[in-house]
């Protein structure tokens, strides 16, 4: 089965998580089209421009300026960019995270292994899931 080419938005401050993202993805040989966003105040201002809505957004919980939690909430309240599934990518497993984080309205919450293969699987997963999905274009 063939699944669709995807526009990822991937908001991360660790330039590591980045390029472990983008190498998962090359290992995995996708052909989805990843952006990138230091931030929650950089991914809003990319949002903002109508030719760069994402199929999926992969979140980070803990960034500075805006934190995960923060722009989730934004992003919600807004009523084009809320249907975009955000799922967040995080080495958190505090409860009230996982809580805060799935009251907000969360598509899923994705605790980064230690292992990079099981990162790597827990991407392909991930990535097959959502191409498969009928998604709300905005």
């Amino acid at each position: 089965m063939k699944n669709v080419k995807l526009k990822v938005l991937l908001i991360e401050d660790d330039a590591i998580e980045v390029m472990k993202l983008k190498r998962a993805i090359v290992k995995l040989e996708l052909n989805h089209d990843l952006i990138e966003a230091k931030n929650g105040e950089e991914a809003l201002k990319i949002l903002k421009q109508d030719h760069i809505i994402p199929d999926v957004i992969f979140l980070d919980l803990n960034m500075p300026k805006i934190n995960g939690l923060e722009f989730l909430k934004i992003l919600k309240e807004d009523e084009v960019l809320k249907y975009i599934p955000t799922i967040i990518l995080t080495t958190s497993n505090n409860r009230r995270d996982v809580l805060a984080c799935y009251s907000t309205g969360v598509a899923g919450y994705i605790i980064k292994p230690l292992k990079y293969e099981d990162y790597v699987n827990k991407i392909k997963v991930t990535l097959d899931y959502w191409s498969m999905n009928e998604l709300i274009k905005a």
